[in-house]
């Protein structure tokens, strides 16, 4: 059985999920909390998923597929990147879990990425997303 190594951030946000929610699928947003990223979508079920930027001097465009849109609490998608340097194909290819849990009016914000091939490869990936879900808080909570 082949060990999985999910990568798993998670903040409080003095925020309504529904504020959070809009914060997280808004492309305008997502260009400030997703290091500059183009976020391409119209978020229907089945439907693609594209981030595109220039990271560390090297343009990119990841890719994937909305898997689950559940307004305010709950988004599945795949991921796809071709930094990472290894070749697309479903093996490689990540699903990320956004879930928002309301907490007396405060939000739980729990981002999982699954499908990281190494202990350390999940380290790296916790300490992006860790960056990324204190952007987002810091975008909601300024509403």
């Amino acid at each position: 059985m082949t060990e999985q190594f999910d990568a798993v951030s998670s903040i409080t946000i003095d925020a309504p999920r529904e504020r959070v929610w809009a914060v997280i699928t808004d492309p305008v947003s997502a260009r400030e909390f997703m290091f500059r990223t183009e976020l391409v979508t119209d978020w229907s079920v089945g439907g693609p998923i594209h981030w595109r930027g220039v990271w560390e001097g090297e343009p990119y465009e990841d890719h994937g597929v909305v898997l689950e849109f559940s307004p305010p609490g709950r988004l599945v998608n795949t991921h796809f990147s071709p930094l990472s340097g290894q070749a697309d194909v479903p093996e490689h290819h990540h699903t990320l879990t956004w879930t928002l849990d309301d907490v007396g009016g405060s939000t739980v914000l729990t981002l999982t990425q699954d499908n990281n091939p190494t202990e350390e490869a999940m380290r790296h990936s916790a300490g992006m997303w860790d960056s990324l879900v204190a952007k987002v808080k810091e975008i909601a909570e300024r509403a």
